[in-house]
């Protein structure tokens, strides 16, 4: 069993799930309402270019997914109560994850050493998500 985020955006899925790509490597898999079978109807509100679902996956592909798709509904507010939590294997690649998807985005906790972590920020990135970046490795003099 495995669990998976699933971020919701404002019409600007595709633009987030390209620069996740970028960041974090991996496919990136989109369907847009514009590629739904003939005889389909889109969520109401949905415009061709919106996306119906993507998907970030990044190692075997077993259990390393984020999904996410454009909401026609959403009001383009904050996106509250999770976090997207990403373990980087090491301290360098977790300051470099954390660095690009703050860009644009706000810093809500520096990307630092911890009592329990060799690295660990906190951040919402330029498209409001919030992300948890940490790291496998032990902090030092663990």
């Amino acid at each position: 069993m495995s669990f998976s985020p699933y971020v919701f955006f404002n019409g600007d899925c595709a633009a987030a799930f390209a620069r996740y790509a970028e960041v974090l490597g991996g496919e990136t898999r989109i369907m847009t309402h514009a590629d739904l079978p003939d005889g389909e109807e889109s969520m109401p509100g949905a415009e061709p270019h919106h996306v119906m679902h993507a998907a970030l996956v990044t190692g075997d592909g077993n259990g390393d997914l984020l999904m996410g798709s454009d909401d026609p509904t959403s009001d383009g507010g904050p996106k509250v109560g999770v976090s997207v939590a990403y373990t980087a294997p090491d301290a360098t690649t977790g300051r470099s994850v954390f660095e690009q998807l703050a860009e644009g985005g706000t810093i809500e906790m520096p990307f630092a050493p911890t009592f329990w972590s060799a690295g660990f920020g906190a951040l919402r990135d330029r498209w409001g998500v919030p992300w948890f970046i940490d790291t496998a490795s032990e902090p030092d003099g663990a």
